[in-house]
């Protein structure tokens, strides 16, 4: 019987394939770098057939290392970065441009002219989403008008769109089935999602022909099957989810009120709130944390654009420190007196502000400030972020905050426990970090093996959470006044929204 599960995790800056065994523990990892492609200043972009042949690669190659063939797969879970938009050519198969990714800004001016056209209200009523270029519909509106004819063929049905994962899902099936699941068409700014249907209001306002989007579907189910020739034999897609929300399930944020924050490229924190859909009146989001059996669940999250992503421009940008796990021992070495503040708002900046046209800007700096402060000011920036996103999700709903909030983290930068002993001290709240730190790709070989029957139920699954480390608060409480102010006056002297 086939007992073993495949993760592919197509990620920001690269792809990888992970092989689970039926008690979800991994059993082989392969990945694949993915460029960067920067057109202009604000830009960003992938090129959709190196996400392609990445993917391929690195399935076969973690199948290979686990000594498996197809018949001992019992289905393929797909996680992605989310917004990032694909356009295709359904007869040649073939993207009609680019992939343009969440990161990109090259529609902020389209956004404020929908916002100064009063559109937002029906937007976020519908959608839970914020005008903002982050989200799919305003890229989809610009590969529609700057690609040569392809507002003419998305018309004319000879076009497909897609999050990275519909994109995956045609080329796995060989052009078959045009579909993503309910977590990333939320994502899209096009799905009601109190309905889970495609909003025929909201795609007029972007001018999004309805024949473009893929079908929507259940986080856990039956997708379609992968052809044959990719793998050796055909292997069920049983489970596909954008990567939080992805990594929500990972983290087994099932029950109201449980709260994940990922820290990878960006950070994004999401709070269960069960049934009930929770309208921020603090500019967080409103969103679909998963769907299964016909049933939402939503979430509030709030997205901080750059976390990781400072610290790789420490590596490439200011070129003080020769690798990323450098950081820790560089800032360590910063004096405690200097008080530096690191805005990174090098794409703009997110939840709770989401002000596209805001600059990354460094506050403090004496004679004595350096490398170690600067290093220090970009970890720290983590944290204050994070506590943004929480003093907002409290204010929004005031049930979260009635018992202590106990934070479950994933991501890269978790590793350093530096840098989540400060989360921990400017949240005043404990941070638990999981034995297992793949929660992203772990969330989406249990939805594939949910559908598969190869693993437990939510109860069950939740059962098999285990804590690594709890991080509880050691900094006095004036200390954490001073600091949270100092960001904050540092992120007011940084915003140019009015």
């Amino acid at each position: 019987m086939p007992n073993h599960l495949i993760a592919i995790d197509q990620g920001t800056t690269s792809t990888r394939a992970i092989v689970f065994d039926a008690d979800l523990k991994p059993r082989a990892t392969a990945q694949r770098e993915l460029k960067q492609i920067y057109p202009k200043p604000g830009w960003v972009e992938h090129d959709p057939e190196e996400i392609w042949q990445a993917t391929i690669a690195t399935v076969r190659e973690a199948m290979a290392a686990a000594h498996l063939t197809t018949k001992h797969i019992a289905g393929i879970g797909i996680t992605n970065q989310r917004e990032t938009s694909v356009i295709w050519d359904r007869a040649a198969d073939k993207p009609i441009h680019n992939a343009v990714v969440w990161q990109d800004r090259r529609t902020a001016d389209y956004c404020d002219s929908l916002l100064t056209s009063g559109h937002e209200p029906e937007i976020a009523a519908k959608s839970g989403l914020l005008l903002d270029p982050y989200f799919s519909a305003s890229k989809i509106a610009w590969l529609l008008d700057n690609v040569e004819g392809a507002r003419a063929k998305a018309q004319a049905g000879a076009l497909a769109f897609g999050t990275i994962d519909s994109f995956l899902l045609w080329r796995l099936t060989g052009g078959k089935v045009h579909a993503t699941d309910a977590t990333n068409a939320a994502r899209t700014m096009l799905l009601d999602i109190g309905t889970g249907q495609w909003d025929d209001a909201l795609c007029s306002i972007f001018g999004v022909p309805r024949g473009l989007l893929p079908q929507v579907k259940d986080s856990s189910g039956e997708f379609g099957i992968t052809a044959p020739e990719l793998f050796g034999g055909p292997i069920r897609i049983l489970g596909i989810a954008g990567d939080q929300q992805a990594a929500t399930v990972g983290q087994s944020c099932f029950k109201p009120g449980m709260m994940k924050s990922t820290y990878g490229t960006g950070c994004f924190v999401l709070l269960n709130t069960g049934a009930a859909r929770v309208a921020s009146r603090n500019r967080l989001l409103t969103t679909i944390a998963y769907q299964l059996d016909g049933k939402r669940t939503y979430a509030l999250e709030g997205a901080i654009f750059i976390a990781g992503a400072a610290v790789q421009w420490l590596r490439d940008g200011l070129k003080i420190i020769a690798k990323s796990s450098d950081v820790g021992a560089l800032a360590a070495r910063a004096d405690p007196a200097e008080d530096v503040y690191l805005v990174p708002a090098f794409v703009g900046l997110g939840a709770p502000y989401w002000d596209p046209q805001a600059r990354g800007a460094i506050f403090g700096l004496t004679r004595n400030s350096g490398a170690p402060e600067i290093a220090r000011a970009a970890l720290d920036a983590v944290g204050y972020q994070t506590r943004d996103l929480l003093e907002a999700m409290h204010a929004d709903w005031p049930a979260s905050a009635s018992a202590q909030t106990i934070l479950r983290v994933d991501g890269g930068m978790t590793a350093s426990d530096a840098c989540m002993q400060f989360l921990a001290d400017i949240l005043a709240s404990p941070v638990d970090r999981p034995v297992v730190m793949e929660t992203t790709a772990l969330g989406a070989a249990y939805l594939a093996g949910r559908a598969a029957d190869l693993c437990p139920d939510l109860d069950g699954f939740a059962a098999q959470w285990r804590l690594d480390r709890r991080f509880e608060p050691e900094m006095e409480p004036a200390l954490r006044v001073r600091k949270y102010s100092g960001w904050k006056d540092a992120v007011s002297r940084t915003l140019t929204a009015k």
